[in-house]
């Protein structure tokens, strides 16, 4: 019956493109977004027609002269929905987020890549914060993001910076300038490798203290699943708690 042929050999390659582009990225056999787009849309489209395939044939083969192909059937569309379920779940909770990939505490003077713009991942790229761009949807999308303020003054502020830094997972430090007082950094994903570039600035506050301002940029695709703004706000979190401490 060609419906469950249909739907055993698309979940099969379903399950092989998901495979192939998770293990792909993450063992750095192909760049990160082509081992997403394998796993994540491939996979998908792919997932999709053997569910629909599956389904037509589990229907089909209720006929006794068809019985014969109704295993096949159902084994083609349970592989096809282990695929497309964990993916229309994972889209799903991005929907929410909206299709940015470059956050910043400060829209007026948000801190610039001086050193990103030297690695090659960056070569050829635009790393200017673009306000016409991202400025609207990230106010519309987000929940305000403002700069952190400590009370340290900002050489002592900077030094916490780079210590809280430093001891961020998944994050290594790429520059530090001292005299301005920023350092830049890349994140990179744990499953498909993905790296994000990041910028930190310590400012002078009015009143004394220290203002923390930060931007996390992805280098791939259009939207980013809340990554860079989680990114941000979880440091100012960690990087608060362990203020407290000194400044008490």
């Amino acid at each position: 019956m060609i419906p469950a042929w249909l739907a055993f050999y698309d979940g099969m390659i379903a399950i092989a493109l998901f495979l192939a582009g998770i293990l792909g990225a993450h063992f750095y056999l192909v760049a990160p977004l082509v081992g997403f787009q394998m796993a994540m849309i491939w996979g998908l489209v792919i997932s999709l027609l053997g569910t629909i395939f599956g389904v037509v044939a589990i229907i089909r083969t209720h006929a006794p002269m068809r019985a014969a192909g109704r295993p096949r059937a159902k084994v083609g569309l349970i592989m096809s929905l282990i695929v497309f379920v964990p993916i229309v779940v994972l889209v799903l909770s991005g929907i929410k987020y909206p299709g940015i990939n470059d956050i910043t505490t400060d829209f007026s003077n948000p801190p610039e890549f001086k050193h990103a713009q030297t690695l090659a991942g960056n070569h050829g790229r635009d790393l200017k914060y673009n306000a016409s761009h991202y400025m609207e949807a990230q106010q519309k999308g987000y929940p305000p993001l403002a700069p952190l303020h400590l009370s340290a003054p900002p050489a002592a502020a900077f030094a916490q910076v780079k210590q809280a830094a430093a001891a961020m997972p998944t994050w290594t430090i790429t520059s530090t300038d001292d005299a301005a007082m920023t350092l830049e950094g890349v994140s990179t994903s744990r499953l498909f490798h993905f790296q994000d570039d990041f910028v930190i600035q310590v400012r002078p506050a009015d009143g004394g203290g220290s203002l923390i301002e930060m931007r996390s940029k992805s280098r791939d695709g259009i939207g980013d699943f809340g990554v860079n703004y989680n990114r941000i706000v979880s440091f100012f979190k960690k990087l608060s708690a362990a203020a407290q401490p000194a400044a008490s």
